[in-house]
């Protein structure tokens, strides 16, 4: 794969692609502070999704349109099928009311969400823009979507939206997500995050003490769920993640409850690791039952899911996996296979060749509002992202 990627970048037309990105370097960071400045929390991506519907439209993108997640798609090149799909997600960790003005410091760009992920957004336009330089003799169209509900609650649901059609099957599918330059994320993380509720009827600390109290239920249960054996390998985490009851210090709660994350890189233990959660959560409300004064009501649990993300993994082997390699190495430096959660997650339990990338530069700080962007290596990941593309729309489709 090195070799095809090489005669590809050396062709006359990627080499004006290239050049292209080069001499719009500045205009690509420009997008990218565009789109951090429109603030998209996850559920309200309105804005920051009529901004690049305009740009995918402007830049000479076919067939834009909406669907009904909120996604925005476009079309580059001719052929049956999705065929390559570039997917960038819109939204952020932050709320509307975060001021999200980017500023300049030291030689960085600080906003919230500028890399996670203006960044790949701005680099969807970008390649979007080069592509037609260099993509008149590719045999698969290249498919650009900009999804809803990346982050957090919102489990994914742009990208679970794409695949809810049957015949969208794409050849390939690579989210481009915050900077790097380094990484290739072809292990998707999975997770199963749930919210346990116990309830009970409370009552004073001292008078009612005896009732069944669900603060210390919901103590017993964080207790066993971080003693809940895990696995050397694959790498899997059991984290409780939020606590909460109680409305005073001298009142046995009526209700206590945590918040779970559990992942895995593989399916069936992420499944063991949730059974083994929900029976520490149930052993849990027993033992607390069993102790309470006889004749008071018994506590209940409620189990709320929060998010599902499903885990599996594109082979090392596969042309896409070994297309950016080559192309990482293309741009002068050593790719680093890596596991991560992404929209990619979705199209590889799905059996679709699906990686994630970095769009180049450095970032820092992720979630925070002191979120940070270098550039430094910017150029270079835009160049990979434009020489997978371009592998992959013009090699066999292998699954």
């Amino acid at each position: 794969m090195d070799r095809t990627v090489k005669e590809i970048a050396a062709r006359n037309d990627v080499a004006a692609a290239r050049a292209w990105l080069a001499r719009h370097d500045a205009d690509v960071l420009g997008w990218q502070r565009a789109v951090a400045e429109i603030p998209a929390p996850t559920g309200d991506e309105e804005r920051r999704a009529a901004f690049v519907a305009e740009r995918f439209a402007a830049l000479g993108l076919s067939a834009v349109r909406r669907d009904r997640a909120g996604n925005v798609l476009a079309r580059f090149g001719e052929g049956p099928g999705p065929g390559v799909v570039l997917a960038a997600h819109l939204d952020t960790v932050f709320a509307a009311e975060i001021p999200h003005a980017v500023t300049a410091v030291d030689g960085r760009l600080v906003a919230p969400g500028i890399a996670d992920n203006a960044r790949g957004l701005a680099a969807l336009l970008a390649v979007a823009a080069a592509l037609p330089y260099a993509g008149a003799a590719l045999r698969r169209p290249v498919t650009f979507v900009a999804t809803t509900g990346e982050e957090g609650a919102g489990d994914l649901r742009g990208a679970k939206h794409l695949f809810e059609d049957p015949t969208f099957l794409p050849d390939a599918f690579i989210a481009v997500d915050g900077a790097g330059v380094d990484r290739v994320v072809h292990r998707a993380l999975g997770s199963r995050r749930l919210r346990a509720e116990f309830r009970g009827p409370g009552g004073h600390s001292w008078a009612a003490f005896g009732v069944a109290n669900p603060a210390h239920a919901a103590g017993l249960a964080v207790a066993a769920i971080a003693a809940l054996p895990l696995p050397p390998t694959p790498r899997s985490a059991a984290s409780v993640v939020r606590i909460g009851g109680g409305s005073s210090l001298n009142t046995i709660p009526q209700e206590g409850w945590l918040e779970l994350d559990l992942r895995s890189e593989d399916e069936a233990t992420l499944e063991g690791l949730f059974a083994g959660a929900s029976q520490a959560l149930g052993r849990a409300l027993d033992t607390v039952n069993r102790q309470r004064t006889a004749g008071t009501p018994a506590l209940t649990l409620e189990l709320v899911p929060l998010g599902t993300r499903p885990s599996g993994a594109t082979s090392p082997s596969h042309p896409l996996v070994q297309a950016a390699a080559a192309a990482t190495r293309y741009v002068g430096r050593t790719p680093e296979l890596a596991a991560a959660s992404t929209d990619a997650n979705v199209a590889i339990a799905r059996g679709i060749p699906g990686i994630a990338l970095g769009a180049g530069g450095r970032g820092g700080d992720p979630h925070l509002p002191t979120e940070w962007y270098d550039n430094t290596g910017g150029p270079e990941g835009l160049v990979r992202l434009l020489l997978v593309t371009l592998a992959m729309g013009e090699v066999p489709a292998a699954r």
